[in-house]
């Protein structure tokens, strides 16, 4: 029998994430899962706390790596009609993540979903505000542009095989594919309520590495579109500033004002070279993915779910 849906996470040397993870899928109101594994290289433990909690190994040498392509060969293991992709440091906060998830594909014309996430106490301030622009409390679905994000999404398998991801890309193969989808009339559903925690623990010189990636991608994907010093400029300028204010709303501007510049500053100068490197943007995507939201967006109160977060103190050795 068909598990109800398969969950590919993709991971290199994640063996201080990964655990928790997988507890947090354990612990899920939809048990029949299959967990795909796909390993590109690890040297530490990954691969063994992987097994150990039964997961399906998929390897793929470093070499051949990019995103689309250990997706892909991710998904051409899973046994499902549908996907979850995850990377392999988030952990769910709720036991009704993957339900949630899977909700919205009742609509057969949903081709994608994806849902909230949120930083941990020790990432980035301007990180955190990033996932609050992107990931908003209020759920949309349908939405009206091609924005998702990989590392908490869900796809149909029966569409991945009409459109496999693109294996050339530096990264955004994500929106590469929900482009495709909507381009053939299928939608995307973005789920508050399918929330998790995203560990990102980067140098300042890997969070511009990232970036440059993107623009690369972007530049691909928009080849119509450009991203200049001035666009370099104002946005750092503006979402700067956008830092600093929410900075001091919450009484850390002294503890976080140099690491908001060095952050902005990593993030925009690392798309702008690689816009040099390689692609585009439209004007809607630049507001989607790099304007801040207005500064009154925090008078909207999130309300309160009457489902109980996953408990992960018995894992109490690894990021909260």
């Amino acid at each position: 029998m068909k598990p109800v849906c398969s969950i590919v996470i993709r991971a290199f040397n994640e063996e201080r994430y990964l655990g928790r993870l997988l507890e947090g899928i354990s612990r899920q109101t939809i048990k029949d899962v299959q967990v795909i594994l796909v390993d590109s290289g690890s040297i530490d433990k990954t691969v063994t706390i992987a097994k150990e909690r039964k997961a399906d190994i998929v390897s793929i040498d470093p070499q051949d790596f990019t995103f689309g392509r250990s997706l892909n060969m991710g998904i051409e293991a899973a046994k499902s009609d549908f996907i979850l992709i995850v990377s392999a440091h988030v952990y769910p906060v709720y036991p009704d993540w993957i339900e949630k998830m899977l909700e919205p594909f009742s609509d057969s014309s949903i081709a994608l979903v994806y849902g909230k996430q949120r930083g941990v106490s020790d990432s980035q301030f301007s990180e955190r505000q990033i996932f609050n622009h992107w990931y908003p409390d209020v759920s949309q679905n349908p939405q009206d542009h091609p924005f998702c994000n990989n590392a908490n999404a869900a796809i149909r398998r029966s569409l991945w095989k009409k459109n496999p991801y693109n294996e050339s890309l530096s990264g955004l193969e994500d929106l590469a594919w929900a482009k495709w989808a909507q381009e053939n009339n299928y939608k995307i559903a973005y789920i508050a309520q399918a929330e998790i925690k995203h560990v990102h623990e980067e140098s300042w010189r890997g969070i511009k590495k990232r970036y440059l990636r993107e623009g690369m991608a972007f530049k691909s994907i928009y080849p119509q579109e450009h991203f200049t010093i001035l666009d370099l400029i104002r946005l750092f300028v503006k979402n700067t500033s956008s830092d600093i204010y929410q900075a001091k709303r919450e009484h850390v501007f002294m503890q976080e004002f140099i690491g908001i510049l060095r952050f902005r500053w990593q993030q925009f100068h690392g798309t702008y070279l690689g816009y040099r490197r390689s692609g585009p943007l439209t004007w809607q995507l630049k507001q989607s993915f790099y304007y801040p939201r207005n500064n009154n967006s925090h008078t909207v109160r999130y309300s309160q779910r009457d489902v109980h977060p996953i408990d992960y103190q018995k894992n109490s050795d690894t990021i909260e």
